[in-house]
């Protein structure tokens, strides 16, 4: 064959994703992701960056891929982007939709400052808190703490001196445990994708919009499919009817939530409909759908019959009724034991891991990974010592600071491999972190200054509603699956590290801009004036000492052998029908809200294999992906313009 005939049957080169152009819209997306996700709590909208699923992130990069890219393209061809260099716009985007609102801004700011503004005679908060307060972990000006929540008065600067300090402490510690966060989810992709092949349904969406079809398109293939406008126009249409109903009470109003009163009146079911769990669970695994609903409604059965008995907790923890306290600690207990059985499982990938993080192994193969393992493993270990004496200099006691990161690091791992295998679009802690502090040590044996540094914990862990950990395995996973279209993973860690850097000074100097402008008590109820609330957790603690409370350790034994007995049975019964991670989701607070959505897709997705087989599963995908893409552009949309004409409190449904 001659050089010419050679070259024209020679495959066309591929660009790497990670181009000045990629990096520069993922920056520029990340801006708008970040400073919109604050302004939609500001004016009480759809609430765009509350949740997991990210829907800020899915809605910012929906304009950009459906709208302003194709017109770019058409403008002026090398404007265009690649499927590669769009993956990491969005990779980009989603990781900065982890920081602004209860990832970590709106939740830390706001709560470091309200111990010095809600402190009052009444409450004694000067003389139970604040002798124990650190200085550098807080701002220190009681007047530019006042103006925060307040406002400025009119032509005074903003203190932005005053913040520096305790900003930059929580910054280097926010990045840290993001860069723990990482290296984790690096030491286990291979085991989770390749070993264990779980589906991460939250990745869905984004490759399919991004998705290249034959010839020249301004659109690709997802947004030609009739089906998933179908979908698409179900959610936004409803939603939509909601939304003018704020405006025009005339214009009926279509309810998603309701409830049934059970067991004389003690507990109620919640019935509701969440279009973005309907969609998000099409794609789970049949045997995780059913472990969740029936487990929640087995749950549900046991806390009425409780109730009925009159068993509960006879010490109340803080933020829990004594019944609620029961599943709370047994879910805990589950999911400590379902992250331990799941790091068993996955022993011969972790040894091999050590391997060639200590030895240099050149049998294992890390060149695929985002960073070298021995990058990664002393990247844990290294980073676990820092964020340890970071704790401890903050006042927690050393021995407890092994505890609380361990409790910690299961609920991310643990809440992370749930959203990678049961594709939750929103998630919750079984119980906080601090409150379990609390119980399982007693409040004497921490004392009071440790009891100061627990609450300030509650600036970066509390709900664990939305977090980094998940965002990068749904980054490592959106790789993976780009990594053959010339996507460098090595490089792309800068560019991840480059969003959450403009995520986080974007969104400390647009909530303090705001707040001394406008003042914070008047932004946003749940993050500026709920703020206090941990504060006066420990001041109820230091005032009431407590001891171990030994019925909470005996409730989280239970859950945990209740979670083995479940794991043991789906590794060695293959008729087992309940997969055990529906037992920890169950105890959580979205179960009440996503129950019934998960069965009602467990039933139709039952009825679609039995009598349509996988073509059939196949075809209705972009019907499921469109519900969740109406739902998102419905928030977004009405977002928007709740945001040009001032209404305040209109909420759509985001679980």
């Amino acid at each position: 064959m001659n050089t010419a005939a050679q070259g024209a049957v020679q495959t066309k080169p591929q660009s790497s994703g990670l181009t000045a152009k990629a990096v520069i819209w993922g920056c520029a997306l990340s801006l708008a992701t970040s400073m919109g996700a604050l302004h939609s709590t500001f004016i009480n909208a759809s609430w765009m960056a509350l949740n997991i699923s990210v829907p800020i992130a899915l809605f910012v990069f929906f304009l950009f891929v459906a709208v302003l890219h194709p017109l770019l393209s058409r403008l002026y061809h090398r404007l265009g982007l690649s499927r590669a260099e769009l993956g990491v716009v969005f990779i980009m985007t989603m990781m900065a939709a982890t920081v602004p609102t209860e990832g970590y801004v709106e939740h830390m700011v706001p709560k470091i400052a309200s111990v010095l503004y809600y402190a009052t005679p009444e409450n004694e908060w000067a003389d139970l808190i604040h002798p124990h307060l650190k200085e550098w972990i807080a701002p220190q000006d009681e007047e530019a703490v006042r103006h925060f929540f307040e406002g400025l008065p009119l032509g005074e600067p903003i203190p932005w001196g005053v913040w520096i300090q305790p900003l930059s402490y929580w910054g280097f510690f926010f990045l840290v445990l993001c860069f723990v966060m990482l290296c984790m989810m690096v030491v286990l992709r291979r085991q989770w994708v390749e070993h264990e092949r779980l589906v991460y349904p939250l990745v869905k969406l984004p490759l399919e919009m991004i998705a290249e079809g034959e010839g020249k398109r301004l659109w690709g293939p997802f947004f030609r499919r009739p089906l998933m406008w179908l979908g698409f126009a179900l959610p936004f249409v409803i939603l939509s009817l909601n939304a003018l109903h704020s405006y025009y009470n005339y214009i009926p109003a279509i309810a998603l939530e309701t409830s049934l009163p059970l067991f004389r009146n003690t507990l109620v079911l919640p019935i509701g409909l969440s279009f973005m769990s309907l969609g998000f669970a099409y794609f789970v695994n049949l045997q995780v759908l059913l472990g969740i609903w029936v487990f929640f409604l087995l749950l549900t059965v046991q806390q009425g019959t409780l109730g009925i008995l009159g068993i509960a907790m006879t010490e109340r923890m803080t933020g829990y009724s004594t019944s609620a306290a029961i599943p709370a600690h047994e879910g805990m207990g589950a999911l400590i034991a379902f992250v331990l059985f799941s790091l068993w499982v996955a022993r011969d990938h972790l040894r091999a891991v050590c391997r060639k993080a200590f030895r240099g192994d050149p049998t294992v193969d890390d060149s695929t990974e985002m960073l070298s393992y021995r990058t990664a493993v002393f990247g844990i270990l290294v980073g676990m010592v820092v964020l340890g004496v970071w704790l401890e200099q903050s006042g927690l006691p050393g021995w407890l600071v092994f505890w609380f990161l361990f409790v910690a690091f299961v609920l991310f791992v643990g809440l992370t491999r749930f959203v990678a295998e049961a594709g939750l679009a929103t998630i919750r802690a079984p119980i906080y972190p601090q409150p379990l502090m609390t119980s399982t040590v007693g409040t004497t044996a921490i004392g009071s200054e440790g009891l100061v540094a627990l609450g300030m914990t509650y600036g970066w862990i509390l709900k664990v509603r939305i977090f980094a950990m998940a965002a990068c395995a749904n980054v490592l996973k959106i790789d993976g699956e780009l990594h053959g279209e010339g996507l460098n993973r090595r490089r792309l860690f800068w560019a991840l590290a480059l969003s959450l850097v403009v995520s986080l000074l974007a969104s400390n100097w647009f909530l303090l801009h705001q707040a001394y402008t406008y003042g914070g008590i008047n932004l946003n109820q749940y993050f500026f004036v709920r703020a206090q609330n941990p504060f006066g957790d420990v001041a109820g603690w230091i005032d009431n000492p407590t001891t171990v409370n030994w019925e909470g350790w005996f409730y989280m034994l239970v859950g945990a052998i209740v979670m083995v007995g479940l794991m043991v049975a789906r590794h060695f019964l293959l008729w087992w029908p309940l997969h055990p991670v529906g037992f920890p989701i169950a105890t959580t607070a979205v179960a009440t809200q996503i129950w019934l959505s998960i069965f009602l897709v467990w039933a139709l997705k039952n009825l679609v294999l039995k009598y349509g087989g996988p073509t059939l599963y196949q075809r209705l995908q972009p019907f499921f992906l469109g519900l969740i893409l109406g739902n998102v552009t419905a928030g977004g949309l009405w977002f928007a313009i709740d945001g040009i004409t001032g209404m305040q409190g209109n909420i759509l449904v985001y679980y």
